[in-house]
Formats: structure tokens, sequence, C-alpha cells
């Protein structure tokens, strides 16, 4: 692996871990100002949103008020340049509900200079449709 891929790797390891321990403001910091963060159509949160903010308002917020125990569980991290694959399950409780969800999902990061330019994600968006309903 190149070392552009190397640091990609351990940029994005580290949105994950700051991300496991709560801390927000770090993923946030690692996001570029002109970030297009896409979530997967046909999820409960699916679009894309320009700018940290609205990852933060879109995403973050809503995770945080909508699940219990909302984790993304991370298994393999892969590079190739500024091409960092995110290989995860995401598991938790739906509050309104009680239900618990566990979902494989693939996130696709563009990284450049320490911070993400763009997240796409693929996810099994059934799971997190059937434990809100």
């Amino acid at each position: 692996m190149s070392t552009v891929a190397t640091d990609n790797v351990a940029a994005v390891r580290s949105a994950y871990e700051a991300f496991a321990r709560g801390d927000i403001p770090a993923v946030i910091d690692f996001l570029a100002p002109e970030v297009l963060w896409i979530e997967t159509q046909g999820g409960p949160y699916g679009g894309v949103y320009k700018g940290p903010q609205a990852v933060l308002e879109g995403i973050f917020a809503r995770v945080g008020s909508d699940w219990d125990g909302f984790v993304c569980d991370v298994d393999r991290v892969l590079a190739d340049g500024d091409t960092v694959v995110g290989i995860c399950t995401y598991r938790g409780t739906y509050r309104a509900t009680g239900r618990d969800m566990a979902a494989r999902v693939v996130h696709v990061w563009e990284v450049r200079d320490g911070q993400a330019l763009s997240m796409e994600q693929f996810v099994d968006s059934e799971q997190l449709n059937a434990a809100a309903r």
C-alpha cells in the first residue's frame, strides 16, 4: 500500500474510532468544508448532504435521537490511493419501536490531505426500515 493510501486508511480509522467513543466533533472535523455525504436511497436518512453542518444535522443528530446503542462495527478498511472503503455492520435499537437492527454497510470515502471530500454509503436499508416499523 502506498504512503498516501496508508495515511488515508489511518484518517478513516481515526474517524471511525472517534464515532465509536461518541466524539462527533472529531468526525465532523475530518470532513472537508465541501464534503458530499451520500446516504443510500430508501433508507431513513437517504439523500445527499453537502457540508459538515448538513451531515451533523441530517445524519448524526437524527441517528442520536432515533437509536439507542447505535454502533458501527468496523470489519475492514481498504484503500487504493485517495479511495478508502470501510466494510462495517451497523447495530442499534430503534427508540420508537424497541426493535433491534443489524445491517451490513460499506462506506466509500474519498480522502485528500487528511480530510474526507466525500462518503458514499451502501447499506441494507431494509434492516434499518424494519426496525422503525
